[in-house]
């Protein structure tokens, strides 16, 4: 199934049941892996983070959606350049500039921020080369959806920060579109470390 397709309502619920505490929202194109990575973050704060399995521009309209009539500190979307075509990717980043909204992308995509807890990678590589290279850092087979991603890369989270910014510092001006390989996760990784850790 084309990981871009709308997926069902298991996600979703009705507006008068939102978790009132919740102050961080991050919307997530992946169904699994991104959102297992962010729920594993040990803050005392509430972060609330949705696997819509759906692409950018929907990610962005769904984000909306869910801001209404709750208050986020703060809304974050999660998403890929990968295949998404051009226009749609920008697109959606002009409108979360429009609407307040951050993002967090990764070009091409977000296993790119887990190799950068190991090196620092400044080529562009086919995706099924992420996969054997994080499977030789692991010492494991990586399979994407893996529960236990975020407590694997803590301890090397800092390093994978500063390879990711300098990375980014590459491109001037940025063309987040062709910057290849280049992601911003970092930026909602550090907005959830700056939260009071539980």
């Amino acid at each position: 199934m084309n990981k871009h397709a709308r997926r069902g309502d298991y996600l979703r619920r009705p507006v008068n049941q939102r978790d009132e505490e919740a102050v961080v929202l991050i919307v997530c194109e992946g169904e699994k892996t991104e959102p297992n990575y962010f729920r594993s973050f040990r803050v005392s704060k509430k972060i609330h983070v949705l696997g819509e399995g759906d692409s950018p521009l929907n990610l962005i309209h769904k984000a909306r959606t869910e801001q209404y009539g709750q208050q986020y500190d703060q809304v974050w979307c999660v998403f890929d350049r990968d295949d998404v075509p051009a226009g749609q990717f920008n697109t959606a980043l002009q409108q979360a500039a429009q609407y307040g909204i951050h993002i967090a992308y990764s070009n091409q995509c977000f296993e790119l921020w887990y190799l950068l807890h190991f090196h620092f990678y400044n080529t562009a590589m086919p995706r099924a080369t992420y996969r054997r290279l994080l499977s030789e850092e692991l010492g494991v087979d990586y399979r994407k959806a893996r529960p236990d991603m975020y407590a694997r890369l803590e301890p090397r989270q800092a390093q994978a920060i500063r390879h990711a910014k300098r990375l980014l510092a590459l491109y001037q001006p940025p063309n987040p579109e062709k910057d290849d390989p280049s992601t911003t996760v970092f930026r909602l990784v550090e907005a959830l470390n700056a939260l009071e850790r539980e």
